[in-house]
């Protein structure tokens, strides 16, 4: 896709995600009935009311083109499309039950089967993280808007690691304590530990999980990409958005790219699989 193609879509997006945080923050104070998906998997109405809206508007702005939801039946109709839309119309439901800001709203394109184009908004800041490889990436604040760039550390020591503030893995501490990382940061939502990655505020982010999905990678890989980053699977397998599965079955990890490799051979000889 052409770049003046892809920068017209991310801000179309861009408009999308900031219309669907808008619709969360109605719900953000009030007492909100909590469903569950399955244990461990909760779903509320800001879910519901966020996925409509950006469902109708991608469909509105991109008659024709797949578009594959973690609130939406998957009807397969991605399936050999060229440009499929993948959203996770509010990731972090457990914060935004806890109320602690912690969560985000993704929404990511594959051209190709690859990721192209990236948008991820926290509505309870109003921070908004986009990018597209090639294009660059960007946060946009209350105080304005500046370029995203991974950091240049080159030394395993030096790195910091994000985890997820909900649970505590013992398989991650494992790399941690292997690679020699002393710094660790808490966030919920993937796309805003991507986002403390892109921004230069941390290094690696390990996801040891074969639950982790399409939709809880797509926005943030395209815009850890497009600031110098890298994702991949455990192994350092390139992620599969063209598959039947939607799950990511060998777990995911998201570095600032110079000691990738170093971590994916640190995993193995840990012995650090993907599980759940």
């Amino acid at each position: 896709m052409q770049a003046l193609e892809l920068d017209r879509r991310l801000q179309i997006v861009r408009a999308i995600a900031q219309a669907a945080s808008d619709i969360v923050l109605q719900y953000y104070d009030e007492k909100v009935a909590v469903e569950w998906k399955a244990p461990g998997d909760p779903v509320t109405v800001a879910d519901h009311a966020a996925n409509e809206s950006i469902i109708a508007a991608l469909h509105k702005h991109f008659p024709g083109e797949a578009v594959l939801s973690e609130e939406s039946s998957d009807d397969m109709s991605r399936l050999g499309s060229e440009v499929i839309w993948v959203v996770d119309p509010l990731d972090g439901t457990k914060e935004f039950i806890k109320r602690n800001g912690e969560f985000s709203i993704m929404i990511g394109m594959v051209e190709g089967g690859k990721p192209t184009l990236g948008v991820v908004a926290q509505p309870a800041t109003k921070f908004l993280y986009s990018g597209a490889p090639g294009l660059g990436a960007w946060l946009a604040t209350p105080n304005g808007e500046r370029t995203l760039r991974v950091s240049n550390l080159e030394q395993a020591a030096q790195l910091r690691m994000v985890a997820s503030r909900s649970h505590f893995d013992p398989r991650g501490d494992r790399v941690r304590q292997r690679l020699g990382i002393h710094e660790i940061l808490r966030s919920g939502s993937v796309g805003l530990k991507c986002g403390l990655i892109a921004r230069g505020e941390c290094e690696v982010y390990v996801h040891p999980s074969s639950r982790v999905n399409m939709w809880d990678s797509c926005g943030p890989a395209a815009i850890l990409m497009a600031a110098g980053g890298m994702m991949t699977d455990m192994a350092g397998a390139p992620l599969n958005y063209s598959a039947v599965d939607v799950r990511h079955r060998q777990g995911l990890l998201a570095s600032h790219g110079r000691l990738h490799e170093l971590i994916v051979a640190t995993l193995a000889r840990e012995g650090v699989a993907a599980e759940g």
